[in-house]
Order: C-alpha cells, then structure tokens, then sequence
C-alpha cells in the first residue's frame, strides 16, 4: 500500500518531526479519566517509538502496542534497553519483553484474539496518521480489536485548505461522527500549541475521552 510505503520511507530516512521527545502533556494530565487499575493494560496503536509508551511503562502498566516500521520497534526496544523475544502472529511480527508487547505489521491484521485484552486505548499519533478514507474502517477496527474499551483520543485540528498532513487535521465534528455511534465522546481539553504544526501552522491539540455506550 502507498500509505505503507510512505511510512517505512519516513523511518528509514530518519524524517520522524511526528516523534515527541517527552511524553506527552495531554496524557499526563487526563490518563486518570481513563479509571485505570494498577497494571491495567495499555493498547497503543500505531505507537512508533513514542516516549508516551516509556512513561506508561514506569507508571506500572502493561503496554501492547501496534507499529508498521519494525525499524520503529526496534528502536523503541533498544531505548528501553530491552532484548525482545521475536515471534510470528499470523502475517504480524510479536515483539515481547517484560511488560511490553508491540505488533509489527499492518494493524488490520491484528485482531481481538491476537491483541487479547487490553483495559484502555491510548491513541495520540494514530488516527491524526491516517488519510480521511482510511478512518471510518480504522475506528471500527479499532473498537472490535478492544472490544470497545475506553479511549484517551489526542487530536489535531489545523486549517484543512493547508493540505499539510500527515499529521492530519481531525476536529470534534469528525470525532464524533466516526465514534459517536458506539461511544460518548468527551472533549476534555482542547489547546493551542505554542511552536505550531510543523513549526508555523496554527494548531490546536484535543484530548477525547471515549467510553462504550
């Protein structure tokens, strides 16, 4: 697919401004709305190498993750300093290690059974990835892979004439419509980011919470 192809070029190349050097503020202040018990278990789609998943990590949770670029993985593993035990899971890759298990592949092949049960999703960079057509069918996947679990959905929203995506500009109308249907939608902040969208674009960040009607 031309959207994986674009993806493996970005990692390869090192073209990763997406990547967040610290964790992310959004997640920091409402991951509590999420009611989370101790060692709940985390499913971060589309997860690269984020510093989201570290800061998950050192607070106690297990976290299962689902990446395309196994170069991404790799990455993540080695910045841990973990050693990954590598497995096969139908056409996806399993990488495990302590209380990290991450999915390599495309994430329309990973399933309920596969992904097993995850207590919350936690999605900042994956459906802000992904081109308009593909975010009906990424939203339904994603809520049978989690069998509907709570969500902490992190959001852009910009200007739509820029045409500048990824990441793309997803504002609450569009939330709503693609999750309304099966959750609440909850927008529990929504702020200005002071450097802007790619270092000049007025943009504004948006924090979801969604939970299962």
């Amino acid at each position: 697919m031309m959207e994986h192809e674009f993806w493996h070029r970005k990692w390869e190349n090192n073209q990763i401004a997406f990547h967040e050097a610290e964790t992310n503020p959004l997640l920091l202040k409402h991951v509590s709305a999420l009611g989370l018990a101790a060692g709940a278990r985390v499913f971060v789609p589309l997860c690269g190498k984020s510093r989201d998943l570290h800061w998950l990590l050192a607070q106690g949770y297990e976290v299962v993750g689902a990446e395309l670029s196994r170069l991404a993985v790799e990455q993540l593993f080695a910045d841990l300093a973990l050693t990954p035990l590598i497995t096969h899971a139908g056409t996806l890759e399993r990488f495990e290690a302590e209380r990290l298990t991450v999915f390599v592949g495309d994430i329309f092949d990973l399933d309920h059974a596969t992904l097993g049960h995850v207590d919350a999703v936690y999605d900042r960079a994956a459906l802000v990835a992904l081109p308009e057509a593909v975010r009906t069918r990424y939203a339904a996947h994603l809520a049978a892979a989690s069998r509907h679990a709570p969500q902490l959905l992190i959001t852009l929203d910009y200007d739509p004439a820029l045409d500048i995506g990824p990441p793309f500009a997803v504002n609450e109308h569009a939330v709503r419509r693609l999750y309304g249907a099966a959750f609440h939608v909850t927008n529990i902040e929504t702020r200005a980011l002071a450097q802007g969208l790619k270092g000049v674009h007025p943009v504004r960040e948006s924090a979801f919470l969604l939970t299962a009607r």
